[in-house]
C-alpha cells in the first residue's frame, strides 16, 4: 500500500495508551495495522511520565491541531467525559473525518445528533469500545443480527458493580467493604457514583436499545438504580432462595396500545435484580460482562468478556480503525456510506412509563411477630392482582420478623399500590428492600 492510515489520538491515558501499543506492535497482528501510522496526538500535559515512547513531533496540548491536521485521517476521542468530547467530535466531523470513540456518555445524551452529522458530511463514527469493553457487541447488533426482531436486550454492563456483587454473594462481605477493596484494586474509581449509583450502566443501555431497536431514547429519563443502597442480607436471602443479585441494565420492546403512535414503546431500566442460579447472566462474576440479546428467529445469544481496561477497550477502538480504514482506504470509495457500519435510526421510538414494565419483585419487610401477620401481607398482594411466587418468613425474634416475597410478574402501578397498602399495616415496620426479579 502507498499512503499511511494517519491516526489523531485525543488522549493518551488508558485507553489511549492501550491504542498505541496496539499501533505500535503490528507483528503477527491483521496485516492492516501495518498501514496505520499515528501521526497526532493531543495530551494535557506534555511532561508526564508514559509507559510508551511516542515521538515529541506529534505530542501537543491543543486538540484541535489534530484534528486539523491534514495527515489526520481518523480522530480516535478516548478522553472521556461530555464536553470538550462531543465539540471535537463534532468538529472531526465537519472536517470531512471519520470518528472511533470510546465515550458512552456522549453517545448515551448526544448519538443522534453526532450521527445525522457524520451521515451528511459522508464519515463514520464507530462506537464499539463505548459499550461492553473488548465484547463485540455494537456491530453485531448494526449487522450480524439486522435480519432478527430484537425483543429484548439484558446486560450485566458494568465491571465494577459486578465485582462488588460476585465478592459480596461469595464472601459475604459488606457493600461499603467490598467497594473500598474494589477502589484499591484500581476496580472502581476515587468517586465510584457513575458506577455503584447504575449511571454508567444507563448510558450503555441507551446506546444498546438505540441499536437494537433503531430509535434513539431519552437518556435522562432512563429509570436509574444502583447497587448503593443494596444490604448484604438482601443478597444472602437471594441466594438462599436460589437466585444471584446482578445490576441489570435492560431494554425491552413492549407491545403497542391501542390507539398508541406509530412510535414503539420500549421499556428501558437499571436497577439491581435477582436472577434464578440457572440463568445464563447469574453465573457472570468478577469484573467480567455480559449482553444477552433475544431476538426472532435467533432465540437467544449472549456475548461474555472483559468489559473494560486497556487491553479490551484498546482491542475494540482498533477494531473500529481497521474498519474504516478497510472501507474508506483500501477499497473503492463509493461516495455512500455503509448503512450497516454506519451508526443510523430508521423508525421512532419512546420510553415506557415505569409502570408499564412488568417484571417479577423481591421484596423484604420488617415486621411485627405477630400471628397472622404472612396472611395480612398476602392479602394485600391479592387485592391488587398481584401473584405470589413464594412467601417466606426469616430471623422471627422479640424485635420482628422480616418477611421475604418473590411475586410473579406484575406491572409497576399495581406494585405500588400494593407496597403503599402493605407499608400501612399497623404490624408493618418497614419495606426495608425492593428488588427486581427475572
Amino acid at each position: 500500500m502507498g499512503k499511511k492510515i494517519g491516526i489523531g489520538l485525543l488522549g493518551l491515558g488508558t485507553v489511549g495508551t492501550g491504542v498505541a501499543k496496539i499501533l505500535q506492535t503490528p507483528d503477527k497482528r491483521h496485516p492492516l495495522v501495518r498501514d496505520i501510522e499515528l501521526v497526532g496526538v493531543a495530551v494535557k500535559n506534555l511532561e508526564r511520565p508514559r509507559e510508551i515512547s511516542i515521538p515529541t513531533s506529534i505530542l501537543c496540548q491543543d486538540p484541535n491541531l489534530v484534528i486539523d491536521n491534514p495527515a489526520v485521517d481518523v480522530v480516535v476521542e478516548v478522553i472521556g467525559g461530555i464536553e470538550p468530547a462531543r465539540t471535537l467530535i463534532m468538529r472531526a466531523i465537519r472536517a470531512g473525518k471519520s470518528v472511533v470513540t470510546a465515550n458512552k456518555a456522549v453517545i448515551a445524551r448526544h448519538g443522534e445528533e453526532i450521527a445525522s452529522a457524520a451521515s451528511k458530511a459522508g464519515v463514520y463514527v464507530l462506537i464499539e469500545a463505548a459499550v461492553g469493553g473488548g465484547i463485540p457487541i455494537i456491530e453485531p447488533l448494526k449487522q450480524s443480527l439486522g435480519g432478527n426482531r430484537i425483543k429484548k436486550v439484558t446486560g450485566i454492563i458494568n465491571g465494577t458493580t459486578n465485582y462488588i456483587l460476585s465478592k459480596m454473594a461469595k464472601e459475604k462481605v459488606p457493600y461499603k467493604e467490598v467497594l473500598e477493596e474494589a477502589q484499591k484494586l484500581g476496580y472502581a474509581e476515587a468517586d465510584p457514583a457513575a458506577d455503584v449509583e447504575g449511571l454508567d450502566a444507563a448510558d450503555k443501555i441507551a446506546i444498546l436499545s438505540g441499536l437494537a431497536f433503531g430509535g434513539s431514547v431519552e437518556r435522562t429519563n432512563i429509570p436509574t438504580h444502583g447497587i448503593n443502597k443494596l444490604k448484604s442480607i438482601d443478597v444472602d436471602y437471594a441466594n438462599q432462595l436460589g437466585y444471584r443479585v446482578k445490576l441489570l441494565a435492560v431494554a425491552e420492546c413492549l407491545e403497542k396500545k391501542e390507539n398508541e403512535t406509530n412510535s414503539l414503546p420500549l421499556a428501558v431500566w437499571v436497577q439491581p435484580t435477582l436472577l434464578p442460579k440457572e440463568h445464563p447472566l447469574a453465573g457472570v462474576n468478577g469484573v467480567n460482562n455480559a449482553i444477552l440479546v433475544e431476538g426472532d428467529p435467533i432465540g437467544q445469544v449472549m456475548f461474555y468478556g472483559p468489559g473494560a481496561g486497556a487491553g479490551p477497550t484498546a482491542s475494540a477502538v482498533v477494531a473500529d480503525i481497521l474498519n474504516i480504514a478497510g472501507i474508506n482506504f483500501l477499497g473503492e470509495k463509493s461516495g455512500c456510506l455503509d448503512p450497516l457500519l454506519a451508526a443510523s435510526s430508521w423508525r421512532m421510538c419512546h420510553l415506557a412509563s415505569p409502570n408499564e414494565i412488568i417484571q417479577k419483585h423481591y421484596l423484604r419487610v420488617k415486621t411485627l411477630d405477630t400471628p397472622g401477620v404472612i396472611g395480612k401481607i398476602g392479602t394485600a398482594f391479592g387485592e391488587h392482582d398481584v401473584s405470589i411466587q413464594s412467601i417466606v418468613q426469616f430471623d422471627a425474634s422479640q424485635s420482628g420478623a422480616e418477611i421475604v416475597v418473590i411475586t410473579q410478574e406484575v406491572n409497576g402501578e399495581q406494585m405500588s399500590k400494593t407496597l403503599k397498602e402493605i407499608q400501612a399495616l399497623k404490624e408493618v415496620i418497614g419495606i426495608e428492600a425492593q428488588i427486581g426479579c427475572l
